[in-house]
């Protein structure tokens, strides 16, 4: 196991003390939770972010490829 030096000012400290307080657990403990839910949260947010590319991608093929499609519905329909 490694050690981490953490330099906090007094508001922070005193914050981590009472969340420990209340949840029974350590400080090192609060804080491998909080960094693991941090990491878990930017590895959403980059997912969704993925997500949103595509889904644009996706939708500007779909216009394309009914633009075209459009275009033929009344192909050899003259009479």
């Amino acid at each position: 196991m490694h050690t981490i030096t953490l330099k906090s000012d007094d508001n922070f400290y005193d914050m981590l003390e009472n969340m420990v307080a209340q949840l029974n657990i350590t400080k090192s403990e609060l804080i491998r939770r909080s960094v693991t839910h941090y990491k878990t949260l930017m590895e959403k947010e980059k997912l969704k972010e993925q997500i949103k590319n595509a889904s644009y991608k996706t939708r500007e093929d779909s216009l394309r490829i009914t633009t075209a499609f459009e275009k033929t519905l009344d192909d050899g329909l003259d009479v």
